[in-house]
């Protein structure tokens, strides 16, 4: 699957949690147990809109063999012979 299917697959689960726990809260008002759950929804929420808006990482812009092993012929010293 990709990303985005992945992360709608997600959101419709959350959504589902969060009905659930709607009807648990209900039974117990609004304590802090009840408040921390709401805010770790809305923050699991919040995690995968910015998940699901990454964008994709860049794409090289020189080839690996580009660097290669860090030698530059030209950079020998002029007049210089090898053994």
């Amino acid at each position: 699957m990709s990303l985005e299917q992945d992360v709608a697959a997600a959101q419709r689960a959350l959504e589902a949690l969060a009905d659930a726990c709607q009807a648990v809260t209900g039974h117990v008002g609004d304590t802090v147990d009840a408040r921390r759950l709401r805010q770790d929804i809305t923050r699991v929420r919040d995690d995968l809109v910015l998940i699901g808006a990454t964008p994709p990482p860049p794409r090289e812009i020189y080839p690996p063999v580009y660097y290669d092993d860090g030698f530059d012929q030209s950079m020998d010293a002029p007049g210089r012979r090898a053994p």
